[in-house]
């Protein structure tokens, strides 16, 4: 497991503090109470059963150096966990005592545990979520027609705006919102099925007592106990690996753009933050780095539980035990990266003339495109991408401008003077529907909010 310094620095406070052990003993206790109060809600258990347990919802009659100690030896923290709860319940109320955890299985108040954590780790990250979407919105609208050098493979190409870039990262944020939410609805429900899904030992009270321990928890109830299905768990955990590749894209992004060779956006700055320990002039790309740890961490993560759906017969062996540090991991590096990304996107700083100095330092060949289509309507597509083919490579070899070497061109002259050669040549004439797509994304917020 994480050393406590390094979860923090990966992850963040609000999320560490749902994961830690007081707060899951916590809520194993939350479920025997509710247990108790729905055991005795349908005549199982005596009267005043789950009052008893109130004063112990705190969890702290718990021994953890012995609970730790005794979970080695049974497995798991649940049968040392309701040890020790009926040993401290029957100190004041020994009729309350006996029927703690009746009918439940150690998989169910440890699942239900989980579930109850997931719920407040998923308000974190819903509330992360429409953080980095409004951060966006506002960069994508104030960036809306900031003209920069498209890229592929690296390399410069016809120019966009940095508005459609982040515009991009904004649209694939809103698509995690709502697959997240879908996974939540799915996934966050009790789990309560005794020793092998039946509840046999609570006989036909079974189904009621389950519904009014759902409604005292306030989880859905799911159609039957999950103990060896782990789908929903498993599309929570891969969401958030999609999630926490997204905001990897995003981080890989703003970090080539801070590049020295580039120069065209950077993280914020602030005393302290992104320096160097040798070299006073530098400002590190931290954020994106944190951000891209865990995009790297993540998908291991994800394939742990995804290997781990493959459990034996009724209740697993093993794979059910891989899930307990590995989903809270995923939960916490995603919680770090979403608070990274925010704070990338409240704060990036945009160099606008950087971004024009780029696009045109390599004398103009950027713009190659644009002549060669304006060019097939006249000679064809074959001929036009030939023409400036060779137009670009004698603009590198000679260190000439595009310009210049096509007004050198006499084929390129009987179709177009300097004049509209310089128009075809102007980014601002080359942006194609990249203004319309950014809208199209600012527009879309409706479906989110």
């Amino acid at each position: 497991m994480s050393t406590a310094s390094n979860a923090s620095m990966f992850s963040t406070p609000e999320m560490d503090s749902i994961f830690t052990i007081s707060r899951q003993l916590q809520l194993m206790t939350r479920f025997e109470w509710a247990l108790a109060a729905a055991l005795e809600a349908h005549g199982i258990a005596e009267t005043g059963a789950a009052a008893a347990l109130v004063p112990f919802l705190n969890a702290e009659f718990v021994d953890l150096e012995s609970l730790i100690a005794d979970a080695r030896k049974s497995g798991n923290l649940a049968i040392p966990f309701v040890h020790q709860l009926t040993s401290a319940v029957r100190s004041r109320s020994e009729p309350a005592a006996r029927h703690i955890h009746f009918g439940a299985t150690s998989q169910d108040v440890f699942d239900s545990a989980l579930v109850l954590q997931l719920c407040e780790a998923g308000a974190l990250v819903r509330y992360g979520l429409k953080a980095l979407d409004a951060a966006l919105e506002r960069l994508a609208r104030e960036q809306r027609n900031t003209i920069m050098a498209g890229r592929t493979w690296l390399q410069t190409g016809p120019p966009i705006t940095l508005g459609l870039k982040v515009a991009g990262w904004l649209s694939a944020v809103r698509r995690h919102q709502k697959r997240f939410a879908e996974a939540e609805e799915r996934a966050l429900t009790l789990q309560f099925g005794g020793a092998v899904g039946t509840l046999a030992v609570l006989g036909e009270k079974g189904l009621a007592v389950s519904h009014t321990l759902a409604q005292t928890l306030e989880l859905k109830e799911p159609d039957l106990p999950w103990h060896a299905h782990r789908d929903n768990l498993a599309e929570l955990a891969a969401d958030l690996g999609l999630l926490v590749g997204t905001l990897g894209k995003m981080a890989r992004d703003v970090s080539l753009l801070m590049q020295t060779e580039v120069g065209e956006a950077a993280e914020p700055a602030g005393e302290g933050r992104g320096g160097s320990s040798t070299m006073p002039h530098k400002h590190n790309p931290v954020a994106s780095a944190q951000i891209l740890a865990a995009a790297a961490r993540v998908p291991a993560l994800v394939s742990t539980i995804l290997g781990a759906m493959s459990q034996e017969h009724e209740r697993g062996l093993g794979n059910w035990q891989a899930e307990w540090e590995t989903i809270p991991d995923i939960y916490r590096l995603s919680a770090g990266a979403l608070a990274r990304a925010v704070e990338i996107a409240d704060r990036l700083d945009v160099d606008r003339e950087r971004m024009l100095v780029n696009l045109e330092s390599n004398y103009g060949l950027a713009m190659s495109e644009a002549v060669s289509a304006a060019l097939t309507g006249r000679v064809g597509r074959t001929q036009a991408h030939e023409w400036l083919q060779h137009a670009s490579r004698q603009a590198l070899a000679e260190k000439k401008q595009l310009l210049d070497v096509l007004l050198e061109m006499p084929q390129v002259r009987e179709h177009f003077g300097e004049t509209e050669l310089k128009r075809l040549l102007d980014p601002e004439n080359y942006l194609g529907s990249a203004r319309q797509f950014i809208d199209r994304v600012l527009g879309a917020d409706d479906e989110i909010r």
